[in-house]
């Protein structure tokens, strides 16, 4: 029984110890922070194109 959880505990300290997969976390919050900056800019961004072709639209009309 002993020589079974020490196996185990053995195992369960490899898996703590390795760094492989500490990149990949790190990419992943990266892209998330990322992912929300742009979610967060696409209101004032459709806001400035919507007035921007508001503003077209009125400059069109009233030169016809």
């Amino acid at each position: 029984m002993n020589a079974v959880l020490l196996g185990l505990y053995v195992k369960l300290e490899n898996l703590v110890s390795r760094e492989e997969g500490q990149d990949l976390v790190e990419y992943a919050l990266v892209v998330a922070l990322i992912a929300l900056g742009a979610v967060a800019s696409m209101g004032r961004l459709a806001h400035a194109v919507s007035s921007a072709f508001g503003t077209i639209s009125t400059t069109f009309g009233n030169s016809l």
